[in-house]
């Protein structure tokens, strides 16, 4: 896992004689614990402001130690929490203020962000969004979003409202779209996600139904488990298909 301080100022924690590295040296730190990171990623938080690296007089980016355990947390923020850039910003800005931040855990206990984890109040701790706030969230129209729900890539929850995840997903679907994939493209990336989680629903079902409230807690905990786990193993598969020359 990659070793990032995770608490107080967070630009506030590297010296004046930090040595300065490459993109690519940053992209080989951070694939220790996100091993799908991307260079485009790196640039794409960049041009969202999330991080702000010197640049040569050539223009080349240089990040200091304080660039990569922020852009960590970002990633983690992301991976671990499902929040979108913006109030990712707010929690890294209040950070630098001196400020405790408190991110919501899916399923889980409540962490702050320079502390232990925090007692988790009765009922979900998931964050709702409603529509407008989706759409906001992804900066996508609802034209693009009501395409993506007649192809089932996005679907309201059965009480209503939106999972923190659906921002996730819309931006991913936005992006593919610059490339030229279709909603009705990503059909089997869709079933295949149903099937991932149709199997680790299985695994994780004899816990759920367990009497005892921390086994219940240790099913969701495995489940997240799982789920990082397949998503990699995802990644990896379709890495190594598209090097094989396969398709």
């Amino acid at each position: 896992m990659l070793r990032i301080q995770t608490g107080g100022a967070v630009r506030g924690t590297a010296s004046a004689g930090s040595r300065l590295m490459s993109i690519g040296s940053v992209l080989s730190l951070l694939r220790e614990e996100f091993p799908e990171v991307t260079i485009s990623k790196i640039r794409f938080l960049e041009a969202e402001g999330l991080v702000e690296p010197q640049r040569t007089p050539s223009g080349y980016r240089k990040f200091s130690p304080v660039d990569v355990e922020r852009l960590a947390q970002v990633l983690r923020m992301q991976r671990d929490h499902y929040l979108p850039l913006k109030v990712i910003k707010e929690h890294l800005d209040a950070l630098e203020r001196g400020e405790q931040v408190q991110l919501p855990s899916p399923g889980g206990p409540r962490e702050l962000l320079d502390g232990a984890p925090e007692v988790a109040a009765e009922g979900p701790t998931a964050t709702r969004l409603g529509r407008e706030e989706l759409l906001a969230g992804a900066e996508v129209s609802e034209g693009d979003l009501a395409e993506w729900e007649a192809y089932g890539l996005i679907a309201e929850l059965p009480d209503g409202g939106y999972d923190a995840e659906a921002v996730t997903v819309a931006k991913l679907v936005a992006d593919l779209g610059r490339f030229g994939l279709e909603p009705r493209h990503l059909r089997a990336m869709k079933a295949a996600a149903d099937r991932e989680a149709g199997l680790i629903g299985n695994v994780v079902a004899p816990l759920r139904r367990h009497r005892n409230p921390q086994t219940r807690a240790h099913a969701e905990a495995t489940t997240r488990e799982l789920a990082g786990i397949s998503v990699r193993l995802h990644a990896a598969l379709v890495q190594t298909a598209l090097r094989s020359g396969s398709h």
